[in-house]
């Protein structure tokens, strides 16, 4: 990494995860979660690298897409060919190397509950920002990337730490509770997590010493500044 390098350079990790469930529909990234962060990251001058489990194209949620879910970011997006270049072009994630990032954001969808919770390339990946005192961010259901990090100690890196992530009654309301592999919730709880919340669909984001967390799409503005501020 050139040290002349001055601005910060943040890693986004998108899920490759297309199948939900088996209910024949897909999956994969949520555009907001991802859109909201990165122009947040890029409008304050920080370079930003994206990353998916598998390379190349990650699967976007074709809900998210719809005109019910469009907000100022995702309609920045979809007519930014630079940045839909990236988005086809991502790294692999276990190629990536933590030493050359100041920090990391996981957007959500329900995709990362699939293939980002056991990851074995993402969780020591976010072991090595952890033990290098860099921050660590994810939005919705991306925050069970976090679900089994471990500190140094052997304990859950979320154990006794004020967590967020989609909530048990917004899966509810969104009719999946039965589809997707576990209740995000429930699980924050299981491994020790002070799960916090607000009413469905607001935004919340929490920061509780390196680990930030938000808790639906309308929290990953929210989640990406406090990630912002944690660097300046």
């Amino acid at each position: 990494m050139n040290t002349q390098h001055t601005s910060k350079h943040i890693l986004m990790v998108l899920t490759s995860h297309a199948e939900l469930g088996n209910t024949g529909e897909d999956t994969g990234f949520w555009v907001e979660e991802f859109a909201a962060p990165f122009y947040v990251f890029a409008d304050a001058g920080l370079k930003v690298t994206l990353a998916s489990v598998a390379g190349g194209q990650p699967p976007v949620d074709p809900k998210s897409e719809l005109a019910d879910f469009q907000t100022p970011a995702t309609k920045r997006y979809d007519a930014d060919k630079e940045v839909q270049k990236l988005m086809a072009n991502t790294a692999i994630l276990a190629d990536i190397d933590a030493s050359d990032y100041d920090a990391v954001f996981y957007p959500g969808g329900h995709g990362p509950l699939w293939d980002l919770t056991d990851n074995l390339a993402s969780i020591s990946l976010i072991e090595s920002f952890l033990a290098a005192n860099k921050p660590i961010a994810a939005v919705c259901h991306a925050s069970a990337a976090f679900l089994n990090i471990k500190d140094a100690s052997g304990e859950y890196v979320v154990k006794g730490k004020g967590v967020t992530g989609f909530s048990n009654s917004e899966e509810d309301a969104v009719q999946l509770t039965e589809i997707v592999p576990f209740l995000l919730e429930d699980e924050l709880i299981k491994r020790g997590g002070k799960y916090q919340r607000v009413a469905d669909w607001n935004a919340f984001a929490i920061q509780d010493g390196l680990l930030i967390t938000g808790q639906n799409p309308a929290s990953s503005e929210l989640a990406a500044k406090k990630l912002l501020t944690s660097l300046a």
